[in-house]
């Protein structure tokens, strides 16, 4: 599906979504031209979805980082627990899993109050929701985007 130049792509731009076409093109000894079309063809494939931009959130304020798994009462509560999650603007990611939980969630907080009020006033309340399980990430070592 893809090849070693669509590789050499993507791995420059996963370094630097802002760089420019033609160095990836003079790095890889074809032209701008090729580099362009290629990338269409990635977009157009769904293999690139887009850029985004990186934000640190200790920067912000954001000290806490954590992990829940919940138990949901039934498999068919997923829906509206879901919607429900998405509301909390703490909530980072969301992922339907197999296991002991039903839904794992990642969570950034400014501190141990607010996790615990979001715990406590917000998610425990959830009336598709059976019980959590937090996890409090002390550190993250590795952090790399996919490679194709």
């Amino acid at each position: 599906m893809i090849d070693n130049l669509d590789r050499a792509i993507l791995h420059a731009l996963q370094q630097n979504a802002r760089g420019s076409y033609a160095d990836i093109a003079k790095a890889q000894q074809v032209s701008p031209a090729t580099i362009h079309v290629r990338v269409e063809k990635l977009k157009k494939a769904g293999i690139i979805t887009g850029t985004e931009l990186k934000v640190d959130p200790k920067a912000l304020g954001f000290d806490i980082c954590c992990f829940i798994g919940i138990t949901l009462r039934q498999a068919g509560d997923y829906p509206k627990a879901i919607a429900k999650l998405q509301a909390l603007p703490e909530v980072v990611e969301a992922h339907y899993t197999t296991g002991q939980y039903s839904v794992f969630i990642k969570v950034l907080v400014r501190n141990i109050d607010d996790l615990q009020k979001l715990l406590i006033e917000r998610l425990q309340v959830i009336d598709e929701v059976q019980s959590t399980e937090t996890l409090i990430s002390l550190q993250q070592p590795i952090n790399r985007p996919f490679e194709a």
